[in-house]
């Protein structure tokens, strides 16, 4: 523990306060049925992507960019690819692909390229998810990690789940990406 002027001070919060306080997100959506209408020139919604991206900036971090990408192996892990070589980027937000279905392929493209694995957050996420939607909850495979020194989140695409994986996320980033980086 570290002590200061008498009060105790957790390294947890020490850690907080050596992170960077303006984290820079980035926001991946992985829907197929999207994708088509935008390549199709239709118009399209992309709530839990619209719902990431004001409460990252309400939470006083930026959002860097976002985009729109099919549910494609090789698609995501070329996204990917580039963002993590970005000085511009601090953390990348997957949104979409962590189902059961065959098409959701986020986490198996993911997954493997992660440094470190934050198994905490996918089982705080489906704790949390549990307490609000009973046992489907189950079924999410969300899942956070580092690659590269950068945070990287995967979230189910439902809005609620968007709401839920952030507001842990948000709350623990700058004291992740110090601890991540500690040993530059």
């Amino acid at each position: 523990m570290n002590i200061s002027k008498g009060n105790v001070v957790s390294p947890h919060v020490e850690h907080e306060k050596r992170g960077p306080s303006k984290v820079k997100f980035f926001i991946i959506t992985v829907s197929t049925s999207r994708y088509e209408l935008m390549k199709a020139g239709k118009q399209y919604k992309d709530e839990s992507g619209d719902l990431a991206s004001a409460k990252i900036i309400n939470s006083g971090h930026s959002v860097v960019g976002r985009l729109l990408i099919s549910d494609d192996e090789g698609m995501i892990k070329n996204s990917l690819s580039e963002l993590l070589h970005r000085d511009d980027v601090d953390a990348i937000i997957l949104i979409g692909g962590t189902g059961l279905a065959k098409s959701d392929v986020t986490i198996e493209s993911v997954k493997p390229l992660f440094s470190k694995e934050i198994e905490g957050f996918g089982e705080l996420f489906r704790f949390i998810s549990y307490q609000r939607i009973g046992a489907s909850a189950m079924l999410s495979r969300a899942t956070a990690g580092i690659i590269n020194d950068k945070l990287v989140v995967c979230l189910p695409g439902s809005p609620d789940a968007v709401e839920t994986g952030l507001s842990l996320i948000i709350d623990q980033v700058s004291h992740i990406l110090y601890i991540t980086r500690l040993s530059r």
